[in-house]
This record gives structure tokens, C-alpha cells and sequence, in this order.
């Protein structure tokens, strides 16, 4: 059996107010290429279909359009929801979706589910884990002894009463971990990942019964602890963090039990997101410029702001998603001692550089006026100053 392993595709997803939605459309043309070319069996796609649990309609409309095209190849379909899905929307018509092979499991109810495909070799078990916290699987199971996530995680995997004889898949989203303890994240996960995570990780012998787990949740693809237990990552980069991520989509063989051959066929995205750093008038000369329908991450060295900045280069290069300076000021100040930058400069000083850093202009009198009597009624500065 042949299958492909895709994860957080956030359909409907903005970055820096850009919309991804042609991009991301994009990318599914190609995926839907490949399994037609390819004879894919089944495609599994391990949560974070969508980046809001009430997504836009054109995002519900994309993601429709591609699973029907997907079952129209006579491709099995297995999917699970993310944190950012809301499992009752994604959950509407399962039962009906079955029946054209579309199987998805957006909520845990205490079970293991399970689906079972046949090739040449036997059965092959799928098993479909939604992205589930400690406090549900207590709530199904108290008389276990659960004191951490990743006990949670290893119980609801022990109720599948999975047989390690048998070839195995599993679709979960979760934070796993290595031996190591370490896992590269993306940057576009959130803060809630890199910080939540720590403590809410499980480690990848969770999945040792399993011939393949195929994860969701880090948007940086990589494998964790064995080739075998693998992140997808994103089909596009959404976060400046990521513009020297390779983005690809695993496709998987399986032939006799013990027998997984991966292989990651690389993405190419409609446009290219990168950064670049050094003085406008270097970055914006002639020879220089290539690709400018890119996504771009600016770095300015100039050591003056330069006024509307952002509109200077959107002219060359329309989809410049943010501009940020790395001069001798910037520097003072990522060097100073934060608790002593209040004391060092006027509220004016630090409002005024906050405003040139967002929006390359001065702030003006009357903006200011209304700070400063935010910060007296905030408390920030005394009624007198």
C-alpha cells in the first residue's frame, strides 16, 4: 500500500494580513497530481485542516473541493482534527463521507478508532488519534492512574488493544518528543506550542507498535526518535522563522510488516517566501531583485528610518510582508538591560521608536497626545507629566 502523509494545512490561514488561500490551493493542485500519477491509496492528514475552528467559507469550500477530488481517485481518506479545528464542524456528515471512504475522527469518545485496509500482503490497520487532552481520556477511562499527558496519550493508545504482529498506522496530533527531549519547531506554531509543549509532550516510544506514525502539530518536518514517527510539517511556510524550511510531503510504502519505505517529494510552492538584509538602495538595485512576487521579510541596515519604507518596497516587491530595522540603535537596545530602558528614556522616546519600528514614519502631535493620556489613565505616567 502506497499512501501520503500531510499535516497542518491550515486552509484559510493570513500572514501579516496576506491571505494564503491561492498558495495553499496551489499546493493542493500538486498533491492531487501526484496521487493521480502515482496511484496513491490513501491520504492521511493528521489535523489542523483548518486555522480557525469557525473557518471562512472559501476555506470550507477549498477543503471540500479537495477531499471530494481525493474520492474521486478512489483514495481512501483518513483524517483527524488538530487544536486549531473545531472537532464538531469537522466531525458534520462522517458517516455519510464514510461511504465513499472518507473516514474522519474530530472527537475522542474513550475508544480507539480504527479502520482496516487489505493489499496483497494482509490488513493493514489505521488508527486515528485526534488531538485530545489528559482531562477527556480521565473523563473516559478514571479508574486508570493518569498524572501526566503523556500517560493520558499512552492510555487512550493501550484501549486500541493494538497488535504489534500486525502492520500498524497512526494518525496523531500531538507534541511528540524524542530521547533527546527536543523537537525543532517551525516558528509558526504559537507561543502556546513552545511553551505549553514543554510540559505537555509525550515521548515517541508511545508509538512503538506502530509501523508508521504520521503526526501533526510541528509545522517543522522532521522525523522523531525513528525515521518512522514523523512530522509532516506545513506544505508552506507561514512564518519568517521558516524561509530556509525544504517543505515536502511524505509518501509512504509498505509492503510486508516491518517493510516501510519513505519518501519526501519536495513542494513548490506559487510563491516563494524569503528574507532579506542589508541598505534599501543594495537590496532594491536592479540587479539584485529576482522573484518579486515572493513573499518578503526585510531586515534594513540603513542607520536612519527611512520614511514609508513599506511603500518603497512594495513597489518592487508587491507582497513585502514586514520591514524591521538591525542598525546601531536597534542594537543599543536589544543590548541594554530591559529593566533599566524605562528609566534611561522619556515615555515620548520609547513610544516614538515603537512607532517608526511598526510603521517607518514619526508618530504625529496628536497621536501623541492620545498616548500619553492612555498612559495617565493606565496609571503609566503620573497626571502631572
Amino acid at each position: 500500500m502506497k499512501f501520503i502523509h500531510l499535516a497542518d494545512l491550515h486552509i484559510g490561514k493570513s500572514v501579516k494580513d496576506f491571505s494564503m488561500i491561492e498558495d495553499q490551493k496551489y499546493i493542493l493542485e500538486q498533491v492531487l497530481a501526484v496521487v493521480e500519477r502515482e496511484g496513491i491509496d490513501a491520504a492521511l492528514i493528521s489535523g489542523d485542516v483548518y486555522d480557525r475552528t469557525v473557518p471562512s467559507e472559501e476555506a470550507v469550500r477549498v477543503v471540500d473541493d479537495f477531499i471530494y477530488r481525493l474520492s474521486e481517485l478512489s483514495t481512501k481518506v483518513l483524517l483527524i482534527s488538530g487544536n486549531h479545528d473545531s472537532d464538531e464542524r469537522l466531525n458534520f456528515g462522517s458517516r455519510l463521507f464514510a461511504a465513499r471512504g472518507v473516514y474522519f475522527c474530530t472527537k475522542y469518545d474513550g475508544s480507539l478508532y480504527k479502520q482496516t485496509f487489505e493489499d496483497e500482503f494482509g490488513p493493514i490497520h489505521f488508527y486515528l488519534l485526534p488531538f485530545v487532552k489528559a482531562s477527556q481520556v480521565k473523563h473516559f477511562h478514571p479508574e486508570e492512574k493518569i498524572e501526566s499527558y503523556d500517560q493520558a496519550v499512552r492510555v487512550a493508545i493501550a484501549k486500541g488493544n493494538v497488535d504489534p504482529k500486525e502492520r500498524n498506522v497512526i494518525l496523531a496530533h500531538q507534541f511528540v518528543a524524542g530521547k533527546s527531549g527536543e523537537v525543532l519547531l517551525g516558528g509558526s506554531e504559537g507561543p502556546s506550542v513552545a511553551n505549553v509543549g514543554l510540559v505537555d509532550r509525550i515521548g515517541c516510544d508511545c508509538f512503538d507498535d506502530f509501523d508508521y506514525a504520521a503526526l501533526g502539530h510541528i509545522h517543522k518536518a522532521q522525523q522523531v526518535g525513528r525515521e518512522e514517527v514523523r512530522y509532516a510539517g506545513t506544505p508552506l511556510k507561514y512564518h519568517a522563522d521558516e524561509v530556509r524550511d525544504e517543505k515536502s510531503m511524505p509518501i509512504v510504502t509498505m509492503g510486508r510488516k516491518g517493510d516501510v519505505r519513505i519518501e519526501l517529494r519536495p513542494f513548490k510552492p506559487l510563491r516563494d517566501m524569503r528574507s532579506l538584509k542589508g541598505r534599501l538602495k543594495q537590496l532594491l538595485a536592479a540587479e539584485n531583485i529576482r522573484e518579486p512576487e515572493d513573499y518578503i521579510f526585510v531586515t534594513l541596515t540603513d542607520e536612519d528610518i527611512i520614511s514609508d519604507a513599506m511603500s518603497i518596497f512594495r513597489q518592487i516587491y508587491p507582497n513585502t510582508m514586514q520591514i524591521r530595522y538591525d542598525n546601531a540603535h536597534t542594537q543599543g537596545i536589544e543590548l541594554a538591560d530591559p529593566s533599566k530602558i524605562a528609566e534611561m528614556r522619556s515615555f515620548p522616546e520609547l513610544i516614538s521608536d515603537f512607532y517608526r519600528q511598526m510603521y517607518q514614519q514619526e508618530i504625529s502631535t496628536e497621536e501623541m497626545k492620545l498616548m500619553e493620556r492612555i498612559a495617565r489613565e493606565a496609571g503609566i505616567l503620573d497626571a502631572t507629566d
